[in-house]
Formats: structure tokens, C-alpha cells, sequence
């Protein structure tokens, strides 16, 4: 696990650093600023999500933002704002004994933040772990997530985020 965070923590230094480099110095600092504000504030909530604090994961949502879960998920579907984000996430962890969702990897795309992530859930009355590999898309704007789409595929993600890139 450390080794793991040491390797993201790594990469995104070597973004840093290789943006930096750029021409446009200026704007590239300022750019990859809003980055690591970003990263960290979904850092955040993924903690809070993990401990149970509800409240301190939407934290960094607009008031506003759309949640969407596909169908396959449990209790997939489009939640609207803080208390849609916090409906879902609220029964998401109540459906389980226990929930982890580690995230592994940040990939900014624009206006967007790829997250790859290491879910595990124990089921109610049992001592197994399920575990996979999602990905969350969330857009940002004025420093505040205002859409998170949720996938199954992550391959799937990135091509999303990409194709949607200019699209806000």
C-alpha cells in the first residue's frame, strides 16, 4: 500500500515537473496548481468516504453537481445535488458490513480528473471480500466537482473524459 501511494505520489511529480518545462511557465504552473487542488480535495473525500464521514466526502461537490451510477451498480442511477450525492453514498455503505474504495490513480483531463479505483466490500454476515476495479470521472469547474459519472470499464472512463474533454 505504500509503495503504491509512493508510486502516485512519484507520477505526479513527474507531471508536475514535465509540465513545468513548458513554454507558457505561467500557465502551466497555474494549471497544474488546480490540478494537485483537485487531486487533494478527491483525496479527501475518498478518506472520509472510507471512515463513514458522509458529510466531509461531498464536501468538495458543487451544490449542484449531477452523480451518476450505472444501472448496474446497486442503486445506480442519476442523483442531483449534495443530498443526491449523499443519498447515494449513504446507501452505497449501508448495503455492506464494510467498504473500501482506494484510489490508485488521478489522471487530469482537461477540466476533468480520472480516478482509478481499488473498491473491496464485505458483505452483511459473511467474512469474504468482493473486490474491483471502477473508475469516477469528475468535471470541475470554479473549484468545485460539478458532474461525477461513475464506471465499470475504465478504459471506458478515460474515453469518455477524453471525447468530453471540450465539451464544457
Amino acid at each position: 500500500m505504500a509503495l503504491n501511494k509512493c508510486r502516485i505520489i512519484a507520477a505526479e511529480l513527474i507531471v508536475a515537473a514535465s509540465l513545468s518545462g513548458c513554454d507558457n511557465h505561467g500557465q502551466d504552473r497555474m494549471e497544474t496548481s488546480q490540478q494537485q487542488q483537485r487531486i487533494a480535495a478527491l483525496r479527501a473525500a475518498y478518506e472520509a468516504f472510507n471512515r463513514g464521514d458522509i458529510d466531509a466526502a461531498v464536501v468538495a461537490l458543487d451544490p449542484q453537481v449531477e452523480w451518476s451510477e450505472p444501472p448496474e451498480f446497486p442503486g445506480g442511477g442519476i442523483y442531483y445535488g449534495r443530498e443526491g450525492a449523499r443519498k447515494y453514498l449513504t446507501q452505497s455503505r449501508a448495503a455492506w458490513a464494510e467498504v473500501v474504495s482506494e484510489p490508485e490513480q488521478f489522471i487530469p483531463v482537461g477540466e476533468r480528473v480520472v480516478v482509478f479505483v481499488y473498491a473491496r466490500v464485505r458483505p452483511h454476515n459473511s467474512h469474504d471480500w468482493r473486490e474491483t476495479r471502477l473508475a469516477d470521472v469528475f468535471t470541475f469547474q470554479d473549484g468545485s466537482a460539478i458532474e461525477m459519472r461513475a464506471f465499470a470499464d475504465r478504459q471506458e472512463a478515460l474515453r469518455w473524459a477524453e471525447a468530453n474533454a471540450s465539451n464544457r
